[in-house]
């Protein structure tokens, strides 16, 4: 049966937008002091040698001491092919630690969600 408490959803535009999860306001109403977020802005290598460069932009939502990841969110080149993967992480109760833990797969931008300090 499909749980739909943690429903991803994308905008299939140019640059894709996609979220899962909780926002960081979402997260400071519901957890006051105890919100972390996680941001990275970055230019992808496929646009190394483009004349016009369109930026990346990420962010995670994290709670408690453990650092749960509540919320993923992603504009950008990818973000609606990347989202799925991290919204079963998040589903599962992934903690920062378990994507600072998984070996990045290099050069793509979902690697960016597990090296961002």
């Amino acid at each position: 049966k499909l749980d739909y408490n943690l429903v991803p959803s994308v905008i299939f535009s140019h640059p894709a937008i996609g979220t899962v999860g909780i926002t960081e306001q979402q997260a400071n109403e519901q957890y006051p002091g105890d919100v972390k977020t996680y941001t990275s802005t970055f230019n992808p290598m496929t646009q190394a040698l483009s004349e016009t460069k369109q930026s990346t932009t990420m962010k995670l939502v994290t709670v408690g001491k453990e650092e749960k990841v509540v919320g993923c969110h992603l504009f950008g080149q990818d973000s609606d092919e990347i989202l799925q993967g991290f919204a079963v992480a998040i589903k599962m109760g992934a903690t920062k630690r378990d994507f600072d833990d998984t070996v990045a797969i290099h050069p793509t931008n979902a690697e960016e969600l597990v090296t961002m300090t």
